[in-house]
């Protein structure tokens, strides 16, 4: 049987519709929370969760929502607010990668990459400042690229991926004397749409990880979870990896 230890619960999960993301907002839902997720592109991909949730008896609700833009960061918050009433754990799962070497990575690029990885976790934060409350949880889906950048190219990626580990360390602070945790999971090589079966590259990137394979979106979706239950109520300011010994 399904533990239902967030029957009561509110989620938001930013860049839902797939991934990561859509785990997270699965494994949330089945466990009792009534949960909004945004996409921004993939909004097939976002009515086919909705329908598998409310197929397993699950509240859920899709938000078409920009992460580069602030104003529909804020909107999301306000609607998950209205709908369900309250927003008691926001997940920042919404990201980008882009590669390429500092020669010519474009200010363009960078500029995009910062505000959907770096300054939409804090802007949704902040949102969520107003309206959460003791024990509420703030999880942030960074990456181990933030501390182990590993390939040439992704300079500009593990900037703004170990951006979000300081990020959390002062937000955390923050958020410490209203009884708030905010946390970092840093998954490793995982297979998502990222990482597809077919890429060229994933034979020498699992040689990468101790354990010898990619890890998944569900044990991805298992650590959000702990952060998010009462068991993780003494842990805030971390950041954890689910990298099968990638960082070992």
């Amino acid at each position: 049987m399904t533990s239902q230890r967030f029957t009561g619960k509110t989620a938001l999960v930013t860049g839902g519709s797939r991934g990561i993301g859509a785990a997270v907002v699965r494994r949330l839902a089945r466990e009792g929370a009534c949960v909004a997720f945004t996409y921004s592109a993939s909004e097939a991909k976002a009515e086919a969760l909705v329908t598998s949730i409310q197929g397993e008896g699950g509240r859920v609700l899709a938000i078409k929502a920009d992460s580069k833009i602030a104003q529909d960061i804020e909107r999301a918050v306000g609607t998950t607010v209205e709908h369900f009433g309250a927003l008691n754990i926001l997940v920042n799962n919404a990201g980008i990668l882009g590669l390429g070497s500092v020669d010519d990575f474009s200010v363009e690029a960078l500029d995009n990459m910062y505000a959907v990885n770096v300054r939409a976790t804090y802007i949704a934060a902040q949102a969520c400042s107003k309206v959460m409350h003791r024990g509420d949880r703030i999880i942030t889906v960074g990456s181990v690229a933030g501390e182990r950048t590993g390939f040439p190219g992704s300079s500009a990626y593990s900037m703004t991926k170990a951006a979000l580990i300081g990020m959390v360390r002062g937000l955390a602070l923050d958020f410490a004397s209203r009884g708030i945790t905010v946390n970092n999971i840093q998954p490793g090589p995982t297979a998502t749409d990222m990482n597809p079966a077919d890429a060229p590259y994933l034979e020498h990137v699992i040689g990468l990880v101790p354990l010898g394979r990619l890890g998944t979106a569900d044990e991805i979706a298992g650590m959000a979870a702990y952060l998010a239950s009462d068991d993780a109520s003494f842990v805030t300011g971390a950041s954890l990896t689910v990298d099968g010994g990638y960082l070992a």
